[in-house]
């Protein structure tokens, strides 16, 4: 589990991770605000934590599942965790309702896989 400082590519990633949740699917926690990306933890939480010891607010962490033989941003993201589940903040489901936040998800994805 680690917070990424380095782009890496998805090959790279499939080849140092530890926690599958499929064949190349790996958890994920993305830092909105400050546009950070958390992978390969066995839960969300998990990464959610590493985060929190590290300076983040719990409001701007979204957990995400990563499809890593996937080209396409759109398979690639799973917007599927139970830290999503936030009814203060209007989101009251494990997914990632606000088609905003959903788009700055890829978009910091598509930053740090490449």
């Amino acid at each position: 589990m680690k917070i990424l400082n380095t782009p890496i590519s998805k090959s790279d990633l499939i080849k140092s991770s530890e926690n599958f949740i499929d064949d190349h699917a790996i958890k994920g926690v993305v830092d909105v605000k400050r546009e950070l990306l958390a992978v390969d933890s066995p839960m969300h939480c998990d990464c959610e934590q590493l985060f929190l010891e590290n300076g983040s607010e719990q409001v701007d962490l979204w957990g995400i599942n990563l499809y890593l033989d996937s080209d396409d941003i759109d398979d690639l993201v799973e917007f599927d965790s139970m830290i999503n589940i936030r009814p203060a903040q209007g989101n009251r489901s494990r997914s990632v309702e606000d088609p905003e936040i959903q788009a700055k998800i890829k978009s910091i994805v598509s930053k740090w896989l490449i």
